[in-house]
């Protein structure tokens, strides 16, 4: 006749070897306790209540362990991995970045469920900025940032920290799956152009008319050909003489590659 509830926390559901219950999500600036972790957030994983760890040594679970994420209200869902299971009973924590991902606030429920993904081979990321571009090698602070990844899901917007900023990017695409695990895996990496980003165009280089261009070769012909005309200085520091500047010889009279024998001094 009467019903009541001893526990104020969901009780996780087994069903076929499978963990599978709900949680109340809140961000890792929320977890009480003196030590910083800020580390969550540079990452991919969760923090779960000890409950789930209790279940989870139950089952036959295989390693590491993968959970699926899912909003119903939102019909949203990612993949992550565990970091600790120290949360309150009834709570989990998650990466701001991933609860952006499934439009969830603070308090929201999120449903969790183990599942195994095949090991990946191939992704491709969009950087969501073209500031991505000024990092001398973004392939090298991805791959480094990675680490504190378990899986990847296609179209999720993840974030990494490089030199104290966020740099976020959307995974475009995962092989062999739309959802990867990246544990101890020899994964191709590739860009896709920034959002937003725009190719430096082209200056086009305009003829300029012959009529604008000043025209030197009068030059020659009104000057004449003077060969070591300009003046020089003497090491003793002394003046040099002045001497008549050698007449001028025209264009015509030169010729090229043949010596002139009845050159004479003077």
């Amino acid at each position: 006749m009467f019903s009541f509830n001893m526990f104020d926390h969901p009780i996780p559901r087994v069903f076929q070897n499978r963990f599978s219950t709900q949680y109340r999500c809140f961000s890792v600036s929320m977890l009480a306790g003196p030590n910083d972790r800020s580390d969550v957030e540079k990452g991919g994983k969760i923090i779960m209540p000890p409950s789930a760890l209790d279940q989870l040594s139950r089952l036959n679970i295989t390693y590491p362990m993968l959970f699926k994420l899912t909003n119903k209200n939102s019909d949203r869902m990612t993949h992550c991995g565990v970091l600790e299971f120290v949360a309150d009973e009834g709570i989990c924590y998650l990466p701001h970045w991933m609860m952006q991902n499934l439009l969830l606030e603070e308090g929201g429920l999120v449903q969790v469920e183990s599942v195994n993904l095949q090991v990946a081979t191939y992704s491709k990321f969009q950087p969501q900025s073209p500031d991505f571009l000024d990092i001398t090698n973004p392939k090298a602070v991805l791959e480094n940032a990675l680490r504190n990844f378990a899986c990847l899901t296609t179209g999720d917007v993840i974030a990494i920290n490089y030199n104290e900023k966020i740099y976020e990017l959307r995974v475009m695409e995962t092989k062999p799956d739309k959802a990867v695990s990246i544990i101890e895996c020899d994964m191709n990496v590739d860009f896709d152009a920034p959002l937003g980003y725009k190719e430096p165009e082209r200056q086009v280089q305009h003829e300029e008319s012959t009529e604008g261009e000043a025209d030197h070769s009068g030059y020659a012909g009104e000057l004449g050909f003077r060969a070591f005309s300009g003046s020089g200085n003497r090491l003793d520091g002394k003046k040099k003489g002045v001497e008549p500047s050698p007449s001028p010889i025209k264009p015509g009279d030169i010729k090229r590659g043949i010596p002139n024998y009845e050159f004479k001094l003077g």
